[in-house]
C-alpha cells in the first residue's frame, strides 16, 4: 500500500481515508520577450562578437541556471486551501507581529 504525507505540514493522507489527496504541480522558464528587431540588426554580422564571447568563456566559471523546472508537491485539503487563496504567501508574512520588548 502506497503512503503519502503532506509536503507542506507533514500530515498523513491514506488513500482509503475521507482525506483528500490534492497534487500541485508548478513550472518554472524563463520569459522569453520578443525584441523587436531593426534593418540594422539584420544588416550586422555578430559572427565576430559570439567568437570573441565564446573565446572569453571560461567552462568552470560558468553557472548555467536550468531553463525549465517542473516541481510536484502532495497537499491535504487544508494546505490545498491555503495555497489556492494565497499562493504566494503573502498574507501570512503580513500576519506576523513581533512584541516590543
Amino acid at each position: 500500500m502506497v503512503h503519502f504525507t503532506c509536503d507542506h505540514c507533514g500530515k498523513e493522507l491514506c488513500p482509503d481515508g475521507d482525506e483528500r489527496r490534492f497534487i500541485l504541480k508548478i513550472e518554472t522558464y524563463p520569459a522569453r520577450d520578443p525584441n523587436e528587431l531593426t534593418e540594422e540588426d539584420l544588416e550586422d554580422d555578430h559572427m565576430e562578437a559570439v567568437s570573441q564571447l565564446l573565446r572569453d568563456l571560461d567552462d568552470d566559471a560558468l553557472e548555467l541556471e536550468k531553463p525549465r523546472q517542473s516541481l510536484r508537491y502532495d497537499l491535504c485539503e487544508e494546505c490545498h486551501h491555503k495555497f489556492v487563496h494565497d499562493p504566494l504567501g503573502k498574507e501570512i508574512s503580513h500576519k506576523l507581529s513581533f512584541s516590543k520588548n
